[in-house]
C-alpha cells in the first residue's frame, strides 16, 4: 500500500502547485509586466540575449499548466481560476508593450520583431514539444520545472509584446501575425500539457472517465489545433516556396555580375505591387547597366505564377586603386 499512497502524495503536490501558479495575484502582475519591459527592450534592441533574459521573469506557464490540468482532471474549479489568470496576464504583457510601443514611435522595427510576424507550421511543433516538456517536468518528481518553465514563457512573451509594438504604429498585418503565433504556442503547449498529464495519471481524482469524455473536454482545443496546423502548413509552403524563388533570382543576377566589368551583387529586394513582382538589384560597379542590359537580363529570371516581374537596377558607382593604377576587377571589388 506504501507505493499507491506515495504517487498519490506526488500527485497532490503537483495539483496544489499547478493551482498556485494559477492564481492572479500581485505578484504574478508585476514580473509578467517586467518580464514585458526586459523583451520589448530586448526586441527594439535586436538583442536574441535580452529577449531570452525575459524567460527568467515571466510566469505566463503557470495558467497553462491550469488549463491543461483542468481539462483532464475534471477540475472546473481550477479552469474557472486558469482561464482568467491567462487572460489577465495576456492583457498586462500585451497593455505594457503598447504602452511603450507609443512612447518609442520613433525607433525602428528590427529583425528581431519582424522574425515573429510571420509563424509556419514548425511554430506549432516547437509549442508541442515545449508544453510536453513543461508538462513532464511538473509531473516527474525528479526534474524541476524551473529552467523548463520560463524556457516556455518567452515563446508568449516576445511575440505578444512584438505584436503590441507593431500596433502601436499602425502595422496591422505584422501584429496580426505576432499575434497569432502567441496564440498558436499557447494552443500547442495547452493540448501538449493535456496530453501528458493524462498519460502520467492526472485522470479525474479517481472518479469514473472514459477516454471520449477527455476527448470531449478538449475537442475545442484539438480543432483549433488543426485549424492551426491547415493554416501554418500553408503558410510554411509558401515560404518555402518563396525562399526558392529568391533564391534563384539571386544566383541568376549574381551571375549576370560577371558580364559586367567590376560588377559585384551586393542587395536584392522584392516588391509585390498589384500582380507584379519587383526586383531591385543593386551592384556596386565602375560603370552604371545600361537599359539594354536590364532588358536583356529581365527575361532570364523566373517569375512567380501568375504574376508579371519587372526587373529594377541600381548601379552604385565605386572605384579600386593600387599603386599601379585603378582597378576595376570583380575579383577585387571582393575585398
Amino acid at each position: 500500500m506504501e507505493k499507491p499512497l506515495a504517487v498519490d502524495s506526488v500527485r497532490a503536490a503537483v495539483r496544489a502547485n499547478i493551482d498556485l501558479n494559477s492564481q492572479f495575484d500581485s505578484a504574478y502582475v508585476i514580473m509578467n509586466g517586467l518580464a514585458t519591459v526586459v523583451a520589448c527592450y530586448g526586441l527594439f534592441a535586436n538583442s536574441p540575449a535580452v529577449v531570452i533574459g525575459a524567460m527568467i521573469i515571466a510566469m505566463l506557464l503557470g495558467p497553462i499548466a491550469g488549463v491543461s490540468l483542468a481539462l483532464v482532471d475534471l477540475d472546473n474549479a481550477l479552469l474557472r481560476r486558469a482561464l482568467p489568470t491567462l487572460l489577465g496576464g495576456f492583457l498586462v504583457v500585451y497593455g505594457t508593450a503598447f504602452l511603450l510601443g507609443l512612447i518609442h514611435r520613433d525607433l525602428p522595427l528590427t529583425d528581431e520583431i519582424y522574425a515573429r510576424t510571420a509563424p509556419n507550421l514548425m511554430d506549432i511543433l516547437i509549442a508541442l514539444g515545449g508544453g510536453a516538456a513543461g508538462a513532464y517536468s511538473m509531473i516527474a518528481p525528479r526534474l524541476s520545472v524551473a529552467f523548463v518553465g520560463v524556457a516556455i514563457a518567452t515563446a508568449l512573451v516576445p511575440p505578444l509584446s512584438a505584436s503590441a509594438l507593431c500596433l502601436a504604429r499602425g502595422e496591422y498585418e505584422l501584429a496580426f501575425g505576432a499575434l497569432l503565433l502567441a496564440f498558436t504556442n499557447i494552443v500547442g503547449i495547452q493540448v501538449a500539457g493535456s496530453v501528458v498529464m493524462w498519460l502520467g495519471g492526472y485522470r479525474g481524482r479517481g472518479r469514473s472517465e472514459d477516454r471520449l469524455s477527455t476527448l470531449r473536454r478538449n475537442l475545442l482545443s484539438v480543432v483549433i489545433l488543426i485549424a492551426l496546423a491547415v493554416f501554418l502548413s500553408a503558410q510554411l509552403q509558401n515560404l518555402v516556396s518563396k525562399q526558392e524563388y529568391e533564391s534563384s533570382v539571386r544566383k541568376l543576377l549574381t551571375s549576370a555580375a560577371k558580364s559586367h566589368n567590376g560588377a559585384h551583387l551586393v542587395d536584392v529586394r522584392f516588391e509585390e505591387r498589384a500582380k507584379m513582382t519587383v526586383v531591385v538589384a543593386v551592384y556596386r560597379t565602375p560603370s552604371a547597366f545600361t537599359p539594354d542590359e536590364v532588358r536583356t537580363l529581365e527575361p532570364q529570371l523566373p517569375r512567380r505564377q501568375g504574376a508579371g516581374l519587372e526587373l529594377l537596377v541600381r548601379s552604385v558607382p565605386i572605384s579600386v586603386a593600387s599603386k599601379s593604377g585603378y582597378l576595376f576587377s570583380d575579383q577585387d571589388l571582393r575585398h
